[in-house]
């Protein structure tokens, strides 16, 4: 299952991702978003979005590594993938109907939020 991870740009931006290559996704405290980073498994795709004043999809990520063993704070080491060729606001995914049910529209205070095969072939172009 694809997942959207948001930041603010200024805390950990894209291009952030793609100078280190590798990070550990953390500083999530929101309990249904923990549960979303426990689910995670190895290989699965990602995409990395901008919060705050931007609030834009930028990047891709790959889903490298998942340690659960504390359940309150699960460590996630990601690696970036690429930029997306045409960047996604929010307000595109807003009006697309394939989003009218998301988490991402619904849940805005998320930073973690599944996507559908559908939502990621959007966001990613493909």
């Amino acid at each position: 299952m694809p997942f959207l991870l948001k930041s603010e740009p200024d805390v950990y931006s894209f291009a952030d991702l793609q100078r280190d290559g590798e990070t550990v996704w953390d500083g999530v405290t929101n309990p249904q978003a923990v549960k979303y980073l426990r689910e995670m498994l190895p290989g699965e795709t990602l995409v990395i979005y901008h919060t705050g004043g931007a609030r834009v999809a930028m990047g891709t990520a790959t889903v490298l590594h998942v340690d659960a063993s504390d359940p309150k704070v699960p460590l996630v080491r990601i690696r970036c993938g690429k930029p997306l060729a045409s960047q996604k606001t929010l307000d595109a995914m807003k009006a697309e109907s394939i989003f009218a049910d998301s988490p991402l529209l619904r849940q805005g205070r998320l930073s973690v939020v599944p996507l559908t095969a559908q939502q990621y072939r959007w966001i990613a172009g493909k």
